[in-house]
């Protein structure tokens, strides 16, 4: 066993998981780390300039590339600043090791500055959260938190780092690394009777969630879709593409309100759910979104989210890889080797439908470009049009998001992130996690003028690492969601049109002077005709690259 300290101990542990890229922003507790990646060339350390913007580019990174994202922040304040960007990342399922400096144990009785106790404060938004007191257990616990981190469902782990564990020199054993594998089959009795019923439904559902993408699976659902014909809706609050936005059974996202999801699913007989959520809902409702006599299968494989808001008629633990084909082969036994007899029908009605609702999409995109300043459906249209092919399209644009899975050809599992959680200013770093996840596919993100002044610090990293990035700010001057939804409650805004706290002027950001001080090149864009010909500069620049939209702040 070799004689080792505990900051190399880590760091050497980190680099056997698997980790070649760590995110953080440093203080004093975190200087003994800090020391051992001054002689650790394994790993590349991303600054960023607040720990929010470290968090979410942790969280892009993993969900990009599969693997574990490893980020580090300062003591007690350093995780209080990431904690609304780790609610994200625990929705997402990223699978992420954060870690905190924490002062050295032989004065922490005394309550010295910065000091408090940190797993508690992280617990709620992680798998497991705890604290290493001796350096002998060091590998231990973080063996632990990585095998869990990854272990379904993924999410974040949390490890307080004390001083002096990292300064402490022993023999010591590293430990190896432990995966539990993933692909999870479902029950065949279970799977049996899910295709039965399947086959014996006259209008199908199915519906994608990201665990469909996170595990690969997206071919797997194209099969069962087509032999059954049946539509597939992704899940409401999505951060992944969990079926092509291209498919002829593909009919788009479900709303996030109740009212319409209901109406929606009064259409169908039988609802099949792939790791789709049901339903995470934006605003409360007299009225239940799921229709009253809809039976539900449910698939996932996290079996607390099986059953948890409306009961399943067939529930089934199981990875949509490993799973899939089983259901597909046994949808086959229930009905013939090329699928139902009306799945051709079924298909061919699914694809007209929507291919006439993009038609009336575009058709509204080009009304909305006329109007000055243009409308937000008019910027999707026009970005999508000028975007090249295997481009990965990262989603923060909040309330301007209707159109993108119209308009924009997302095909795989990388080609989509968006935001899960809902806690804005994850897309600006983000974006950045998911460019070095795949340096090879161009990367676009749209992003809200609210959303982006969260973690506008986020554009200093992107230029300081030459991250290239193409950003695209929706700018409305205004928090229009929240103009939304104040005008749902039908009270004093709605009848004076005053929005208090919800615009962003007086005086207006100058995004792209912004970009500009934080090292970002950019330009304004004021028509729809103007967006090619900045998106081709933006991508031809090679580098990080701001374009700012002024669209119409119109809401109602």
């Amino acid at each position: 066993m070799p004689f080792i300290s505990g900051k190399q101990a880590f760091l050497q542990i980190l680099k056997q998981e698997g980790v070649s890229v760590m995110f953080g922003n440093p203080g004093t507790t975190e200087l003994p780390l800090m020391d051992g990646l001054a002689r650790e060339p394994g790993i590349r350390y991303v600054l960023a300039l607040q720990e929010a913007v470290a968090i979410s580019m942790a969280d892009g990174y993993a969900q990009a590339s599969g693997g574990l994202a490893a980020v580090n922040v300062h003591v007690s304040p350093g995780l209080g600043n990431a904690m609304g960007m780790l609610y994200d990342a625990y929705k997402s399922g990223a699978p992420m090791l954060l870690t905190a400096g924490q002062h050295d144990q032989c004065f922490t009785v005394t309550e010295p500055i910065l000091w408090s106790d940190l797993p508690p404060v992280a617990r709620p938004y992680t798998k497991w959260s705890t604290e290493a007191h001796r350096l002998e257990d060091l590998p231990r616990i973080v063996r632990r938190a990585v095998k869990t981190a990854l272990a379904h469902p993924t999410g974040p782990v949390f490890l307080s780092l004390p001083v002096d564990v990292l300064n402490a020199e022993r023999d010591i054993d590293l430990g190896a690394s432990t995966r539990v594998a993933p692909r999870i089959v479902g029950d065949r009795t279970a799977i049996d009777e899910a295709a039965r019923r399947l086959a014996r439904a006259d209008k199908p559902l199915l519906v994608a969630g990201d665990a469909v993408a996170h595990s690969g699976a997206i071919p797997e659902l194209i099969e069962l879709a087509e032999l059954l014909g049946a539509p597939v809706v992704t899940e409401g609050v999505a951060s992944t593409c969990s079926f092509p936005f291209t498919h002829p059974l593909y009919i788009g996202s479900f709303p996030r309100l109740a009212p319409p999801i209901r109406a929606f699913l009064m259409q169908y007989d039988l609802l099949c759910s792939v790791g789709g959520d049901l339903f995470t809902l934006s605003l409360p409702s007299d009225v239940e979104p799921m229709p009253h006599g809809l039976d539900v299968i449910h698939i996932d494989t996290d079996p607390w989210e099986i059953g948890k808001n409306y009961a399943a008629v067939v529930g089934i633990q199981g990875d949509p890889k490993a799973t899939l084909p089983e259901l597909s082969e046994a949808v086959r036994r229930h009905t013939s080797k090329s699928g139902h007899p009306q799945a051709a029908r079924r298909r061919e009605a699914v694809a007209a439908a929507f291919a006439a609702e993009r038609k009336e999409m575009e058709q509204k995109a080009r009304d909305a470009a006329n109007t000055s300043p243009m409308g937000s459906l008019a910027l999707v249209h026009a970005v999508a049009q000028a975007t090249p092919a295997g481009a990965t399209i990262v989603d923060e644009a909040i309330s301007s998001s209707a159109g993108i899975r119209h308009f924009f050809k997302c095909e795989d599992s990388k080609s989509f992130f968006g935001l899960r959680g809902g806690g804005i200013g994850w897309g600006l770093p983000a974006a950045l996690g998911i460019k070095l996840a795949l340096p090879q596919r161009p990367v676009i993100a749209l992003v809200g003028d609210g959303s982006a002044m969260y973690t506008c610090q986020a554009l200093w990293t992107a230029a300081h690492d030459s991250i290239a990035v193409v950003y695209v700010i929706f700018n409305n001057a205004s928090y229009r969601i929240l103009k939304q939804r104040t005008l749902g409650l039908k009270g004093f805004s709605a009848e004076d049109d005053v929005y208090v706290g919800m615009d962003i002027e007086r005086p207006y950001v100058d995004y792209v002077g912004l970009a500009k001080s934080l090292g970002v090149p950019g330009e304004r864009v004021e028509k729809a005709g103007e967006v090619s010909g900045a998106m081709g500069r933006a991508l031809a620049s090679g580098g990080p690259y701001l374009i700012d939209v002024r669209i119409d702040p119109h809401f109602k």
